[in-house]
């Protein structure tokens, strides 16, 4: 017993021994070192695998706790149900997309049927309505557009003495225009029409309040008519001073306005009929028969018709030349042309002008050239009171090209969308 106890012991230490050799060999901690890497990478992808299933059962957990099971989630969810509410969507875009093309195809009708009631003959006008279905009777109205003619008869009755009368009519729309203080100095008019009769009539071509005009406007715009229209033409007492416009190279049409501006300051001064002759931007196929080279093409004459053909008259008698009944623009020089005495009967209206010249921050009261801008005003006024029929057309033109499609939109949406059936 004591010898196998013995042997027992010997064996046991020399395993030990051995294995502590095997243990401290290289290849034997290779094999150790792996061992322990590869339990640890499993270990490292089991715990992955169990944190990963975890999230997505966590997520399905939650979005089942959160989401109610109602007949609406069951309705997005159909495939079905998304296909139709896409093609709901498509269909409302097409209807959207076919109202606005409609609506673009109304407009550019309705333009081009004001633009052909514009520009063409009545004849023509009609045969192109009747070419796209329409009629003047269900063609609306353009709202900017002026009717040319009506408003240039009506101008033109205005304008003259009415028949079997020597005033025209607005010489009876009586006014409260004598009351301002400049008009004390007034001087007696003897070529002019009987100051009684004209007394506070109103000229028709200013519009506004007294304060949106220069001061003094309406007294004085009807006194130029009145000494532009005398009543008797003929009377051998009456004179005149026939201007050409100017016409020199690099004078622009403010300078033309400047200079006749002038020119009419001297008429008024020496008690003259301005007559208004050639004008070269008139000289064009625009203004037909009379009126071309003229001012009258595009606005009404300075002076009744009597009056220009007298003046033309007597341009023809050496007598009239000799003893100055008719005067030209050569006659006066260029300082009193356009640097001249403006008139002064009516006192100095323009100290009442609202200050708008600053200089270094402040408004200036008065300065020498305020009376000259004032009576130039006046003058353009005027000789501009009226449109002629062609430069009316002209306004219209340009209005249709600013903003006729605008307009033509904001007619067509107050006509419902039965335009151009009805």
């Amino acid at each position: 017993m004591e010898v196998s106890s013995s042997n027992q012991k010997t064996i046991e230490r020399v395993v030990s021994q051995r294995a502590l050799q095997m243990g401290s060999s290289f290849p034997c901690q290779i094999c150790v070192v792996g061992f322990l890497c590869g339990v640890c990478i499993a270990s490292l992808f089991i715990a992955a695998l169990t944190s990963f299933g975890t999230f997505e059962f966590g997520r399905v957990s939650l979005s089942m706790g959160i989401t109610p099971w109602n007949s609406s989630s069951n309705i997005i969810s159909d495939p079905n149900t998304s296909i139709e509410l896409k093609e709901t969507e498509r269909k409302q875009d097409y209807d959207n997309n076919s109202r606005q093309e409609q609506d673009g195809h109304r407009i550019a009708l309705l333009y081009s049927a004001w633009s052909s009631m514009l520009r063409e003959s009545s004849d023509v006008a009609d045969e192109f309505l009747r070419s796209v279905g329409l009629s003047r009777s269900t063609l609306p109205n353009a709202p900017y557009l002026e009717n040319c003619k009506l408003s240039s008869e009506l101008n033109r009755r205005l304008d003259n003495q009415a028949k079997n009368e020597s005033f025209p009519p607005w010489v009876s729309w009586k006014g409260a225009l004598d009351t301002h203080p400049a008009s004390s100095s007034n001087e007696q008019l003897k070529d002019f029409w009987h100051q009684e009769t004209s007394k506070g009539s109103n000229p028709p071509w200013i519009t506004g309040s007294d304060g949106e005009n220069y001061p003094l406007t309406r007294k004085v715009q009807r006194d130029l008519w009145i000494h532009q229209h005398p009543m008797n033409c003929s009377d051998p007492s009456l004179r005149f001073l026939v201007a050409d416009w100017e016409t020199l190279p690099g004078f622009g049409i403010g300078a033309q306005f400047a200079g006749m501006c002038g020119l009419l300051a001297i008429a008024i001064r020496e008690k003259r009929v301005l007559v208004t002759n050639y004008y070269n931007r008139a000289d064009h196929e625009g203004c037909k028969g009379s009126s071309r080279s003229s001012w009258a093409c595009y606005f009404f004459p300075e002076t009744s018709q009597e009056c220009r053909d007298r003046a033309f008259e007597l341009m023809r008698s050496e007598d009239a030349w000799a003893k100055e009944i008719v005067t030209v623009k050569q006659n006066y020089t260029s300082k009193e042309i356009w640097a001249g005495r403006i008139p002064r009967r009516w006192g100095n209206p323009w100290s009442y002008l609202q200050p708008t010249t600053e200089i270094n921050g402040s408004l200036i009261t008065y300065h020498r050239k305020i009376d000259r801008r004032w009576w130039r005003a006046q003058a353009l006024r005027y000789l501009m009171r009226y449109r002629t029929e062609y430069t009316c057309g002209l306004m219209n033109e340009a209005r249709h090209t600013a903003f006729g499609k605008e307009a033509a939109e904001h007619v067509l949406a107050s006509l419902g969308r039965d335009w151009p059936k009805v």
